[in-house]
């Protein structure tokens, strides 16, 4: 998608809150190159203030902070502005999660690490229709690679800790995060 095709977020306030700063930098660089004007926040408390201030027609949201749920955050956008677009992120994708945001008022509930192209098509697809699958999804060996990379940082790369969580071999995952991540 190039900013020619979604126009109608062109300057649009958007509401970036995810307490993982250098992923909240990065989706925001690349969200401002799709053409929202990014305002991002790394707290519930933050983002409470922002959105009070900026009244942002499109929210990222994270669904678990440091200071809190973004599902609280989801609800508390719809009541300032009911046509808000909100998008919840998370790490700890789950159909129970999934259903709490949608019922929330999430438009779309997408696992971490997501595409910012399929964060934008969410954000830019109207009310009425589907969103599309994506052209070209993650692998399933990738989605495992990405949650055992983010339980290990998770666990301030400590492997002994990330294998117990993980209920694996600390060598196996040991031979896992000395490779490569797969496409």
């Amino acid at each position: 998608m190039t900013m020619a095709s979604v126009p109608e977020t062109e300057g649009r306030p958007l509401l970036l809150v995810d307490d993982d700063a250098p992923f909240r930098q990065r989706l925001s660089v690349l969200l401002a190159r799709k053409g929202f004007a990014v305002t991002s926040v790394g707290s519930l408390q933050e983002a409470r203030v922002e959105a009070a201030r900026l009244k942002p027609a499109h929210a990222v949201v994270d669904m678990r902070l440091e200071d809190g749920n973004g599902l609280d955050l989801v609800a508390e956008l719809r009541a300032m502005s009911p046509d808000v677009r909100v998008v919840m992120l998370t790490g700890y994708g789950n159909l129970a999660t999934a259903v709490a945001a949608v019922k929330a008022g999430a438009i779309d509930y997408l696992a971490k690490p997501a595409d910012p192209e399929d964060i934008v098509r969410a954000l830019s697809a109207d009310g009425s229709s589907r969103p599309e699958a994506p052209p070209e999804p993650m692998s399933a060996d990738r989605v495992r690679w990405e949650h055992i990379q983010r339980v290990y940082e998770l666990c301030d790369r400590n492997v002994s800790e990330t294998a117990r969580r993980l209920k694996m071999h600390r060598r196996t995952l040991q031979r896992i995060l000395a490779k490569r991540s797969p496409k």
